[in-house]
């Protein structure tokens, strides 16, 4: 995505390579700012699907009138990249929560490991993870997951989604890294945690990177630091508008 022209009139995407620990609120938040300052103007930003703030990479963004495209983006296959830890699990099912001690993995070989994997390829019905924006009776899951006296009442039920690959890629010990290609709506955590029980030593995702939403890759997109600065040379646009205006 070398070019790049801000046009506050009709809109546009941004690719964002979303960093660790931001919040896809944040990464908003961010861009709407050098947006509003450059246009001299409120500029409506949305989102094609988030990202945890534990996990790193394409995050879709668009500006003005294109926000109305972003329901059609939102539902294009997605691919990730990460890792899942075998021998313990967490109630988040990722590293939100802290890990506890599973069951035995050291004498998995190659092939059960690859075989678990291959069980979650094509149609599959998976439970949400508790710990996520999904409403349980009205209210965001993770708001009850987290508080202790009403944890235990999120059942999350299960749902269809679509697995189109699923490769291992490298065994580490207990780590096992791999590359997924899935419908909207997957949980890789959940199929972190999933693949853990199968195999009966449970697990969970350690890792986690987005590198492609549909025709949209990673390797287009740029940070929302990298973002600011190419934003900023448009700052006289608000200039000239105030002057006109």
């Amino acid at each position: 995505m070398t070019d790049f022209d801000f046009t506050p009139d009709t809109g546009g995407l941004v690719l964002v390579d979303k960093p660790l620990t931001w919040t896809s609120f944040d990464v908003v938040g961010k861009l709407r700012g050098a947006m509003r300052i450059a246009a001299g103007r409120k500029i409506k930003v949305g989102h094609a699907g988030t990202l945890d703030p534990l996990a790193s990479g394409l995050l879709i963004l668009a500006y003005g009138p294109f926000t109305k495209k972003l329901p059609y983006i939102t539902g294009a296959e997605k691919t990730y990249t990460g890792t899942i830890m075998l021998g313990h699990t967490t109630p988040s099912y990722d590293l939100e929560t802290t890990p506890v001690p599973g069951g035995p993995w050291e004498d998995l070989d190659e092939a059960t490991i690859r075989g678990a994997f291959a069980r979650f390829v094509g149609t599959i019905e998976q439970r949400p993870p508790a710990y996520s924006a999904k409403r349980f009776e009205g209210e965001r899951a993770y708001f009850l997951a987290r508080d202790s006296e009403r944890a235990h009442l999120v059942e999350m039920k299960p749902v269809q989604v679509h697995v189109t690959a699923l490769e291992v890629t490298g065994i580490r010990g207990a780590e096992v890294d791999f590359e997924v290609h899935v419908s909207k709506g997957t949980y890789i955590r959940s199929l972190a945690h999933d693949i853990g029980q199968v195999l009966g030593c449970g697990a969970y995702l350690s890792a986690l990177r987005r590198t492609r939403i549909g025709e949209y890759d990673v390797k287009d997109a740029y940070t929302p630091a990298r973002w600011s600065e190419r934003i900023a040379p448009y700052t006289k646009l608000g200039v000239i508008n105030r002057i006109s205006g």
